[in-house]
Protein backbone atom coordinates (compact mmCIF):
# COMPACT_ATOMS: atom_id res chain seq x y z
CA UNK A 1 0.00 0.00 0.00
CA UNK A 2 3.08 2.23 -0.02
CA UNK A 3 2.42 5.42 -1.94
CA UNK A 4 -1.38 5.21 -1.72
CA UNK A 5 -1.56 7.81 1.04
CA UNK A 6 0.65 10.82 1.71
CA UNK A 7 -0.30 11.95 5.19
CA UNK A 8 -0.10 15.47 6.62
CA UNK A 9 -1.09 16.38 10.16
CA UNK A 10 -2.62 19.88 10.13
CA UNK A 11 -4.20 22.10 12.75
CA UNK A 12 -5.90 25.49 12.54
CA UNK A 13 -2.75 27.40 13.59
CA UNK A 14 0.02 24.82 13.12
CA UNK A 15 1.38 25.35 16.63
CA UNK A 16 2.52 22.49 18.90
CA UNK A 17 -0.06 21.41 21.45
CA UNK A 18 -0.53 18.90 24.25
CA UNK A 19 -3.18 16.24 23.62
CA UNK A 20 -5.60 14.80 26.17
CA UNK A 21 -3.07 12.10 27.08
CA UNK A 22 -0.37 14.65 27.89
CA UNK A 23 1.69 14.06 24.75
CA UNK A 24 3.35 16.97 22.98
CA UNK A 25 2.24 17.03 19.34
CA UNK A 26 3.73 19.16 16.57
CA UNK A 27 1.55 19.50 13.45
CA UNK A 28 3.16 19.56 10.03
CA UNK A 29 1.38 22.74 9.09
CA UNK A 30 -1.73 24.88 9.42
CA UNK A 31 -4.92 24.85 7.40
CA UNK A 32 -4.33 28.17 5.66
CA UNK A 33 -1.21 26.76 3.99
CA UNK A 34 -3.45 24.72 1.69
CA UNK A 35 -5.89 27.18 0.13
CA UNK A 36 -5.04 26.72 -3.54
CA UNK A 37 -6.80 24.12 -5.73
CA UNK A 38 -3.56 22.29 -6.51
CA UNK A 39 -2.85 22.00 -2.77
CA UNK A 40 -6.32 20.88 -1.73
CA UNK A 41 -6.13 17.41 -0.10
CA UNK A 42 -8.18 14.63 -1.66
CA UNK A 43 -9.02 13.22 1.76
CA UNK A 44 -9.57 14.96 5.10
CA UNK A 45 -9.98 13.13 8.40
CA UNK A 46 -11.27 15.14 11.36
CA UNK A 47 -10.32 13.18 14.51
CA UNK A 48 -12.13 13.10 17.82
CA UNK A 49 -12.09 16.52 19.49
CA UNK A 50 -11.61 17.29 23.17
CA UNK A 51 -15.09 18.69 23.76
CA UNK A 52 -17.55 18.71 26.62
CA UNK A 53 -20.39 16.57 25.20
CA UNK A 54 -23.00 18.87 26.78
CA UNK A 55 -21.48 22.26 25.90
CA UNK A 56 -21.77 24.64 22.98
CA UNK A 57 -19.18 24.34 20.16
CA UNK A 58 -16.15 26.61 20.69
CA UNK A 59 -15.72 29.84 18.72
CA UNK A 60 -12.58 28.39 17.14
CA UNK A 61 -14.82 26.01 15.18
CA UNK A 62 -15.67 28.63 12.60
CA UNK A 63 -12.23 28.99 10.97
CA UNK A 64 -11.86 25.23 10.61
CA UNK A 65 -15.45 24.94 9.39
CA UNK A 66 -14.82 27.53 6.68
CA UNK A 67 -11.73 25.60 5.53
CA UNK A 68 -13.71 22.34 5.45
CA UNK A 69 -16.42 23.91 3.32
CA UNK A 70 -13.76 25.14 0.90
CA UNK A 71 -12.02 21.79 0.47
CA UNK A 72 -15.36 19.97 0.26
CA UNK A 73 -16.44 22.31 -2.55
CA UNK A 74 -13.14 21.50 -4.28
CA UNK A 75 -14.01 17.80 -4.26
CA UNK A 76 -12.21 16.47 -1.17
CA UNK A 77 -13.60 13.43 0.64
CA UNK A 78 -14.43 14.64 4.17
CA UNK A 79 -14.45 12.15 7.03
CA UNK A 80 -14.58 12.22 10.82
CA UNK A 81 -14.41 9.98 13.84
CA UNK A 82 -16.07 10.33 17.22
CA UNK A 83 -16.83 13.96 18.19
CA UNK A 84 -15.19 15.19 14.98
CA UNK A 85 -18.66 14.94 13.44
CA UNK A 86 -19.54 18.10 15.40
CA UNK A 87 -17.16 20.10 13.25
CA UNK A 88 -18.61 18.65 10.04
CA UNK A 89 -22.11 19.46 11.28
CA UNK A 90 -21.02 22.99 12.23
CA UNK A 91 -19.69 23.45 8.70
CA UNK A 92 -23.07 22.44 7.30
CA UNK A 93 -21.58 19.42 5.52
CA UNK A 94 -24.03 17.02 7.16
CA UNK A 95 -27.25 18.95 6.52
CA UNK A 96 -29.90 16.54 5.28
CA UNK A 97 -27.48 13.61 5.44
CA UNK A 98 -27.21 10.54 7.63
CA UNK A 99 -24.30 10.71 10.05
CA UNK A 100 -22.97 9.10 13.19
CA UNK A 101 -20.78 10.07 16.12
CA UNK A 102 -19.82 8.67 19.51
CA UNK A 103 -23.05 7.85 21.33
CA UNK A 104 -22.17 10.23 24.17
CA UNK A 105 -22.18 13.20 21.77
CA UNK A 106 -25.31 12.20 19.86
CA UNK A 107 -27.91 14.02 21.93
CA UNK A 108 -26.17 17.41 21.87
CA UNK A 109 -25.28 17.13 18.19
CA UNK A 110 -28.94 16.49 17.38
CA UNK A 111 -30.02 19.47 19.44
CA UNK A 112 -27.43 21.87 17.98
CA UNK A 113 -27.70 20.66 14.39
CA UNK A 114 -31.26 19.42 13.80
CA UNK A 115 -30.77 19.16 10.02
CA UNK A 116 -28.44 16.19 10.54
CA UNK A 117 -30.13 12.79 10.25
CA UNK A 118 -28.21 11.19 13.10
CA UNK A 119 -27.90 7.41 13.19
CA UNK A 120 -26.41 6.86 16.63
CA UNK A 121 -26.40 3.07 16.16
CA UNK A 122 -24.15 3.20 13.09
CA UNK A 123 -20.40 2.60 13.18
CA UNK A 124 -19.88 4.13 9.73
CA UNK A 125 -22.20 6.43 7.81
CA UNK A 126 -21.12 7.15 4.20
CA UNK A 127 -23.39 9.87 2.81
CA UNK A 128 -23.80 12.48 0.10
CA UNK A 129 -23.25 12.25 -3.63
CA UNK A 130 -20.64 9.60 -4.29
CA UNK A 131 -20.31 9.14 -0.52
CA UNK A 132 -18.37 12.39 -0.31
CA UNK A 133 -18.80 12.55 3.47
CA UNK A 134 -18.14 9.66 5.85
CA UNK A 135 -18.61 9.81 9.61
CA UNK A 136 -17.51 7.13 12.08
CA UNK A 137 -18.58 6.46 15.65
CA UNK A 138 -16.43 6.33 18.78
CA UNK A 139 -12.65 6.31 18.96
CA UNK A 140 -12.41 2.55 18.46
CA UNK A 141 -14.18 3.04 15.12
CA UNK A 142 -10.92 4.46 13.75
CA UNK A 143 -10.17 0.93 12.57
CA UNK A 144 -13.48 0.67 10.74
CA UNK A 145 -12.88 4.00 9.00
CA UNK A 146 -9.31 3.07 8.08
CA UNK A 147 -10.38 -0.24 6.53
CA UNK A 148 -13.16 1.55 4.63
CA UNK A 149 -10.73 4.12 3.24
CA UNK A 150 -8.10 1.52 2.34
CA UNK A 151 -10.73 -0.51 0.50
CA UNK A 152 -11.96 2.61 -1.27
CA UNK A 153 -8.54 3.85 -2.38
CA UNK A 154 -6.47 0.66 -2.56
CA UNK A 155 -9.05 -2.11 -2.99
CA UNK A 156 -10.83 -4.68 -0.83
CA UNK A 157 -7.95 -7.16 -1.04
CA UNK A 158 -5.58 -4.66 0.57
CA UNK A 159 -8.13 -3.82 3.25
CA UNK A 160 -8.48 -7.51 4.15
CA UNK A 161 -4.69 -7.87 4.28
CA UNK A 162 -4.34 -4.93 6.65
CA UNK A 163 -7.19 -6.20 8.82
CA UNK A 164 -5.47 -9.57 9.20
CA UNK A 165 -2.03 -8.09 9.81
CA UNK A 166 -3.22 -5.77 12.58
CA UNK A 167 -5.95 -8.08 13.97
CA UNK A 168 -8.69 -5.57 13.14
CA UNK A 169 -12.30 -6.65 13.20
CA UNK A 170 -15.14 -4.37 12.06
CA UNK A 171 -17.75 -3.50 14.69
CA UNK A 172 -20.52 -5.33 12.87
CA UNK A 173 -22.85 -5.10 15.89
CA UNK A 174 -22.96 -1.31 15.67
CA UNK A 175 -22.57 1.13 18.59
CA UNK A 176 -25.75 0.58 20.58
CA UNK A 177 -24.39 -2.40 22.49
CA UNK A 178 -21.70 -0.08 23.89
CA UNK A 179 -23.91 2.91 24.67
CA UNK A 180 -25.48 4.06 27.89
CA UNK A 181 -29.12 4.40 26.91
CA UNK A 182 -30.31 6.73 29.67
CA UNK A 183 -30.95 10.20 28.31
CA UNK A 184 -28.85 12.99 29.82
CA UNK A 185 -30.84 16.04 28.71
CA UNK A 186 -30.17 19.06 30.91
CA UNK A 187 -33.34 20.92 31.86
CA UNK A 188 -34.70 23.18 34.59
CA UNK A 189 -38.15 21.64 34.99
CA UNK A 190 -38.23 20.65 38.68
CA UNK A 191 -41.50 18.74 38.37
CA UNK A 192 -40.10 16.54 35.59
CA UNK A 193 -36.79 16.15 37.44
CA UNK A 194 -38.70 14.80 40.44
CA UNK A 195 -40.60 12.43 38.15
CA UNK A 196 -37.28 11.17 36.75
CA UNK A 197 -35.94 10.53 40.27
CA UNK A 198 -39.09 8.56 41.10
CA UNK A 199 -38.86 6.62 37.82
CA UNK A 200 -35.26 5.63 38.51
CA UNK A 201 -36.45 3.88 41.68
CA UNK A 202 -39.79 2.49 40.47
CA UNK A 203 -39.41 1.65 36.75
CA UNK A 204 -40.09 -2.01 37.56
CA UNK A 205 -43.58 -1.33 38.97
CA UNK A 206 -46.83 -1.82 37.02
CA UNK A 207 -47.99 1.24 35.03
CA UNK A 208 -45.18 3.59 36.11
CA UNK A 209 -46.05 6.23 33.51
CA UNK A 210 -49.62 6.56 34.81
CA UNK A 211 -48.28 6.83 38.35
CA UNK A 212 -45.80 9.52 37.33
CA UNK A 213 -48.59 11.57 35.77
CA UNK A 214 -50.81 11.09 38.83
CA UNK A 215 -48.02 12.15 41.19
CA UNK A 216 -47.43 15.29 39.11
CA UNK A 217 -51.05 16.42 39.57
CA UNK A 218 -51.39 16.86 35.82
CA UNK A 219 -53.51 15.13 33.21
CA UNK A 220 -51.72 12.32 31.41
CA UNK A 221 -51.73 14.28 28.16
CA UNK A 222 -50.32 17.39 29.82
CA UNK A 223 -47.68 15.38 31.68
CA UNK A 224 -46.62 13.53 28.54
CA UNK A 225 -46.25 16.79 26.64
CA UNK A 226 -44.26 18.45 29.44
CA UNK A 227 -42.04 15.39 29.96
CA UNK A 228 -41.15 15.20 26.26
CA UNK A 229 -40.41 18.93 26.13
CA UNK A 230 -37.99 18.65 29.07
CA UNK A 231 -36.25 15.37 28.25
CA UNK A 232 -36.73 14.85 24.52
CA UNK A 233 -38.36 11.48 25.22
CA UNK A 234 -41.90 10.28 25.78
CA UNK A 235 -42.40 8.97 29.34
CA UNK A 236 -42.99 5.40 28.12
CA UNK A 237 -39.73 5.47 26.15
CA UNK A 238 -37.91 6.80 29.20
CA UNK A 239 -39.21 3.93 31.35
CA UNK A 240 -38.29 1.38 28.67
CA UNK A 241 -34.79 2.86 28.55
CA UNK A 242 -34.35 2.57 32.32
CA UNK A 243 -35.55 -1.02 32.25
CA UNK A 244 -33.26 -2.06 29.42
CA UNK A 245 -30.28 -0.29 30.99
CA UNK A 246 -30.80 -2.20 34.24
CA UNK A 247 -31.22 -5.44 32.27
CA UNK A 248 -27.86 -4.78 30.60
CA UNK A 249 -26.20 -4.53 33.99
CA UNK A 250 -27.80 -7.79 35.16
CA UNK A 251 -26.78 -9.57 31.97
CA UNK A 252 -23.20 -8.39 32.44
CA UNK A 253 -22.88 -9.24 36.10
CA UNK A 254 -25.19 -12.19 36.87
CA UNK A 255 -26.04 -15.60 35.51
CA UNK A 256 -29.79 -15.13 36.07
CA UNK A 257 -32.01 -16.54 33.30
CA UNK A 258 -33.09 -13.92 30.77
CA UNK A 259 -36.80 -14.42 31.49
CA UNK A 260 -36.10 -13.83 35.19
CA UNK A 261 -34.24 -10.61 34.37
CA UNK A 262 -37.15 -9.51 32.19
CA UNK A 263 -39.52 -9.92 35.13
CA UNK A 264 -37.16 -8.22 37.56
CA UNK A 265 -36.94 -5.05 35.48
CA UNK A 266 -40.69 -4.80 35.01
CA UNK A 267 -41.75 -6.85 31.97
CA UNK A 268 -44.64 -9.26 32.50
CA UNK A 269 -44.07 -10.82 29.06
CA UNK A 270 -40.54 -12.05 28.22
CA UNK A 271 -41.26 -11.55 24.52
CA UNK A 272 -41.92 -7.85 25.11
CA UNK A 273 -38.60 -7.56 26.91
CA UNK A 274 -36.69 -9.33 24.16
CA UNK A 275 -38.23 -7.07 21.53
CA UNK A 276 -37.52 -3.88 23.50
CA UNK A 277 -33.96 -4.99 24.23
CA UNK A 278 -33.10 -5.74 20.62
CA UNK A 279 -34.69 -2.48 19.44
CA UNK A 280 -32.61 -0.38 21.85
CA UNK A 281 -29.36 -2.33 21.98
CA UNK A 282 -29.17 -3.67 18.45
CA UNK A 283 -28.53 -7.29 19.44
CA UNK A 284 -30.42 -9.92 21.42
CA UNK A 285 -30.13 -10.18 25.19
CA UNK A 286 -28.33 -13.52 24.90
CA UNK A 287 -25.83 -12.08 22.39
CA UNK A 288 -25.26 -9.10 24.68
CA UNK A 289 -24.53 -11.37 27.63
CA UNK A 290 -22.10 -13.45 25.59
CA UNK A 291 -20.31 -10.31 24.35
CA UNK A 292 -19.69 -8.77 27.76
CA UNK A 293 -19.41 -11.81 30.01
CA UNK A 294 -16.30 -12.68 28.02
CA UNK A 295 -14.61 -9.78 29.86
CA UNK A 296 -15.44 -11.15 33.31
CA UNK A 297 -12.45 -12.46 35.31
CA UNK A 298 -12.01 -16.21 34.94
CA UNK A 299 -12.83 -18.34 37.95
CA UNK A 300 -9.76 -19.54 39.83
Amino acid sequence: MSGTFEVRHLSPDGRPYTDTNGRRVTPQGCLEQFPKPRDIPKLVIVPGLNLDPHAQPPESFEDAAEWLRMVADAGALITSTCSGAWLLAHAGLLNGLEATTHWNYAETLTRLYPKVRLRRERVLAPAGAGHSVVTAGGASCWGDLMLYLIARFAGAHEARRIAKEFLLQPHSDGQLCYASLVATSQHDDQLIAEAQVWAAQHYDTPSPVATMAERSGMTQRGFHRRFRKATGQAPVDYIQTLRVEEAKQLLETTAAPIDEIASEVGYSEPSSFRSAFRKRVGISASAYRKKWRALAPMDT
